[in-house]
C-alpha cells in the first residue's frame, strides 16, 4: 500500500480534526501499518512521538529523545551506536509495526562484528561464548567492560590493588587477553626498574600475597635471607652489588678506599677481611692483621709481608736478596727457604754470614776444617768443584797421590785425624811385612813402588860392602819393626849364631874380621 492510497483518509481527518478530536486515535490507528512492540505500546496512540514529517535527522532525534543512553553514546562517539551512527539511521536496523512480540533488534551473534564496539574481542575473548559476558534478560550494552566484572574469581591478587586508581586496577595493565601468565606490565615506568635477575623474578617474590601497593624498594626487604654478611654490611645491598648477580660487584674498592685490590685480593670474599661492620670498625691495612695464620715464618720476618711477597701468590717473592743484602744468593742458596737461614727475628737480630752457623749439621769434618766452608766448597753443592789445595797442608799431593780421590786416604770426613804414615794406607801393599818399618818414603816415592832409591852407605851408619853386597834386605831386616832407625847395627845382631867364640870377644866382630870373610882376620888393637 502506498502513501497516495491514504490521501482520502488524511483529507477527512483534516476536515473533522478540529471538530471531533475524540476520533483522532481511532483514525491514526486506521493508517498505522501494524502494532508496535510491547515496549513501545504506550506510545502507539501518538504517532508524533516517533514520526516526523520534517526529515530523517528529525526522525532520528525523536528516537534519541527516548533512548537517552544510546543518544549519549552517539554524542560521545562511543559504544556500538556511537561508532555506526554516521553510516545509517535508526530505522535501518530497527523496524517497527511488526507486532507486539517482534524482535526489532535483529542481532545475529554469528555475524555481529564486535570490533564495532568499545570492547574488541582478542585472544581468548574471541572464542568465549556471548552469554559468558552478556547475561540473560539484560541489554547487551549493560555488559561490563571492566575485567573484574567477569574475572573476579580468577583474581589472585585479592585486593592487592585496592588503593590504586581505577585505571590501574584494570587487568590489562599487566595481563593480555591471550593468557594470564603473559605479563605486559612495564615495570620500568615505576620507581623501581627491573634489571638483571629482577627481570626473571616472579611478581609474588617481591609482592607477597599479591600486594602491589606500598611495596618497599629497599633491597634488604626481599634479600634479608640472602645476606651472607649477617647484617654486618648494613642493608644497602645496591652499594656493592648489581642486579645481575650477587657475585657481580660494582663497589670500586680501588677508587673508594685506600687499599686497592690486586692479585689474589680480588678473589677473596669481603668477609675474609671485613670481619666486623666496616661502617663502624675501621679495618687495619697491615698484611699481618689478616695473614697472621698464613705466616709460616712465625713472625721471624716481622709483619710487613708486602716487603717480600706479592699479592698474586705467597711463593712469588719480590725481595731481592742480592741487591738489598751483602749476601748474594747463589747455587743452592737461591733454592733454600728463607727460614732455613733466618731462624730468629731478622729485624731484631742480625743473621750470621758464617757458613758453619747454618751448616753445622752438614759439617762432616766436625769442625776440623774451621768455619769457612767456602775455602773448599761453593754454593752449588758440597761435592761440586771442591777447590781445597792439599799442597798447603803438611802432606802435599805429588805423584800418584795427586790422582787419588779424597776417600782413598780419608776414610772418614775427619781429615785431620788421617794418619800421614805411609803404612796407614799401604799396609796391604807392603811386601816387606813391615820388616823395613812403616815409613815407606825412606826408599820409595809417590811415582810408583818400583821407582825407588835407597843409599844404605850414605843414609845409614852401616856401610854395605864385602859379602854384605850380595845380601837381600830381608836377610838382615828379618822381623817387623815400627821404626827402622831403632834396629841394631852390631854384627852379633845378625851373626850371633855363627860366633865361634861364643861371645867371648863381644858382639863387635869387625874388630878382627872384615866383611869379605870370617877367615880373613885382621886384629885391631
Amino acid at each position: 500500500m502506498q502513501l497516495k492510497d491514504f490521501f482520502p483518509v488524511i483529507f477527512l481527518c483534516l476536515c473533522i480534526g478540529p471538530i471531533a478530536p475524540v476520533f483522532a486515535v481511532s483514525i491514526e490507528s486506521l493508517v498505522m501499518p501494524g502494532k508496535v512492540i510491547e515496549g513501545h505500546k504506550k506510545y502507539e496512540d501518538e504517532c508524533s512521538n516517533c514520526h516526523s514529517v520534517l526529515g530523517k535527522e528529525t526522525q532520528n532525534m525523536l528516537c534519541r529523545k527516548c533512548h537517552k543512553e544510546v543518544s549519549a553514546d552517539i554524542r560521545n562517539k562511543r559504544g556500538y551506536h556511537g561508532r555506526i551512527f554516521s553510516k545509517q539511521e535508526c530505522k535501518d536496523c530497527h523496524t517497527e509495526h511488526k507486532g507486539r512480540k517482534e524482535d526489532i533488534v535483529k542481532l545475529n551473534p554469528n555475524t555481529f562484528n564486535h570490533n564495532d564496539t568499545d570492547f574488541t574481542l582478542k585472544g581468548k575473548h574471541a572464542v568465549t561464548e556471548c552469554g559468558t559476558c552478556h547475561k540473560k534478560h539484560k541489554k547487551y550494552r549493560e555488559a561490563e567492560s571492566r575485567c573484574e566484572s567477569c574475572h573476579k574469581k580468577d583474581n589472585p591478587h585479592r585486593g592487592g590493588f585496592s588503593r590504586l586508581k581505577d585505571k590501574q586496577q584494570q587487568c590489562q595493565t599487566c595481563h593480555t587477553s591471550r593468557d594470564w601468565k603473559e605479563i605486559v606490565y612495564d615495570h620500568d615506568k615505576t620507581k623501581f626498574k627491573l634489571t638483571g635477575k629482577h627481570r626473571d623474578t616472579s611478581c609474588t617474590d617481591c609482592h607477597p600475597k599479591n600486594k602491589y601497593v606500598d611495596t618497599t624498594a629497599r633491597c634488604y626487604a626481599c634479600h634479608k635471607a640472602d645476606d651472607v654478611h649477617k647484617n654486618k654490611k648494613r642493608q644497602d645491598c645496591a652499594k656493592c652489588h648489581k642486579p645481575t648477580g650477587w657475585g657481580k660487584m660494582k663497589f670500586d674498592h680501588d677508587k673508594k678506599t685506600e687499599f686497592p685490590l690486586k692479585g689474589r685480593h680480588r678473589e677473596v670474599r669481603c668477609d675474609d677481611c671485613h670481619k666486623q661492620d666496616p661502617y663502624r670498625v675501621k679495618i687495619k691495612k697491615a698484611c699481618y692483621n689478616c695473614h697472621k695464620n698464613d705466616d709460616r715464618h712465625k713472625g721471624v720476618f716481622g709483619d710487613k709481608c708486602d716487603k717480600c711477597h706479592q699479592s698474586t701468590k705467597w711463593n712469588k717473592g719480590k725481595y731481592n736478596h742480592d741487591r738489598e743484602t751483602k749476601f748474594p744468593l747463589r747455587g743452592k742458596h737461591s733454592k733454600a727457604r728463607c727460614e732455613d737461614c733466618h731462624t730468629v727475628n731478622a729485624y731484631k737480630e742480625k743473621t750470621s754470614k758464617n757458613c758453619r752457623d747454618c751448616h753445622r749439621k752438614d759439617d762432616v769434618h766436625k769442625g776440623q776444617q774451621g768455619k769457612q766452608c767456602r775455602r773448599c766448597h761453593n754454593e752449588y753443592g758440597w761435592a761440586k768443584k771442591v777447590v781445597f789445595d792439599h799442597d798447603l797442608t803438611k802432606f802435599p799431593l805429588v805423584g800418584l797421590h795427586s790422582a787419588l780421590s779424597c776417600e782413598e786416604c780419608h776414610l772418614s770426613s775427619r781429615y785431620k785425624d788421617t794418619d800421614k804414615n805411609c803404612n796407614a794406607c799401604h799396609k796391604n801393599d807392603d811386601i816387606h811385612k813391615q820388616k823395613l818399618g812403616a815409613d815407606c818414603r825412606i826408599c820409595h816415592n809417590p811415582n810408583g813402588w818400583r821407582v825407588w832409591r835407597f843409599d844404605h852407605n850414605r843414609q845409614t851408619r852401616f856401610k854395605i860392602d864385602g859379602k854384605h853386597k850380595k845380601l837381600h834386605c830381608h836377610d838382615c831386616h828379618n822381623r817387623p819393626i815400627r821404626d827402622i832407625k831403632t834396629q841394631f847395627s852390631a854384627c852379633g845382631d845378625c851373626h850371633g849364631g855363627e860366633d865361634a867364640h861364643d861371645g867371648q870377644f863381644g858382639r863387635d866382630c869387625a874388630r878382627c874380621h872384615n866383611t869379605k870373610s870370617f877367615t880373613d882376620v885382621n886384629m885391631r888393637r
